[in-house]
């Protein structure tokens, strides 16, 4: 008979990879099957191709479902529980940086949900298909421009100099650009003062989160946000 021997390892997942490092360090990583690619916690592909029945047949309370545990999940998880621990355990001495990056990142997401947009790295020649684009510019400063409660504060003229002197200048260098200062918070409630190229950070975020709550408030109402939404979490299911 053969004898089989057990050898402790340490087993971790990795960028959709399922990762074994044994004791000699050798390390062993292994693709996961699509299906079980996670895009809002523990939710994988098969969960949302579940969902997405039901959301195109009307079933009742389907949205409020998808919302929760699917876009709210993946935003609570991936955007704003990072920045909460930020918040929580600052010093002020440059965390700010960090949660602006973390805002900037999570606009591209709101407002490309929103539109039902997906970006696609593109060569030269390559032609974008339908509800695909290759810059974040233009999405940035939608979102900014257009959505309440960002759209009292900014208009086109100052949401493409906050495009440009903020998130242009955190993601790369983790620095901003242009005159632009980050501060926690105005006792005001103003989540920017773009006179002075002065950000809030703090009031943003709060400004964010308002955003989302009236976007799950809209979203079970609107066939057009609806179908944005499908198309979004299609393509973070390829």
């Amino acid at each position: 008979a053969k004898v089989r021997k057990w050898i402790p390892c340490w087993i971790c997942l990795e960028s959709g990879y399922l990762v074994i490092r044994l004791p000699d360090s050798t390390t062993i990583r292994v693709m996961k099957n699509k299906d079980s690619h996670q895009i809002a916690g523990w939710k994988t592909r098969v969960d949302w191709e579940a969902i997405r029945v039901r959301l195109v047949a009307g079933a009742p309370d389907a949205w409020h479902e998808a919302f929760t545990d699917f876009y709210e999940t993946r935003l609570n998880l991936r955007y704003l529980h990072p920045i909460k621990v930020l918040q929580d355990n600052g010093t002020f001495q440059g965390e700010g940086f960090s949660i602006v990056a973390i805002q900037c990142s999570l606009i591209e997401f709101l407002e490309s949900t929103e539109q039902g947009t997906n970006y696609r790295y593109v060569r030269r020649g390559d032609v974008l298909g339908a509800y695909e684009y290759k810059a974040s510019q233009d999405i940035f400063v939608a979102f900014l421009r257009d959505r309440t409660p960002f759209s009292t504060t900014f208009d086109e003229a100052s949401a493409q100099d906050f495009y440009i002197g903020v998130r242009c200048g955190l993601l790369p260098e983790a620095r901003t650009k242009n005159g632009w200062r980050i501060r926690a918070k105005d006792p005001f409630g103003s989540v920017a003062d773009v006179a002075n190229r002065i950000l809030y950070r703090d009031n943003f975020q709060e400004a964010l989160l308002a955003y989302i709550k009236s976007y799950g408030n809209k979203l079970p109402r609107e066939p057009q946000l609806q179908q944005a939404f499908i198309r979004k979490f299609d393509s973070l299911c390829e």
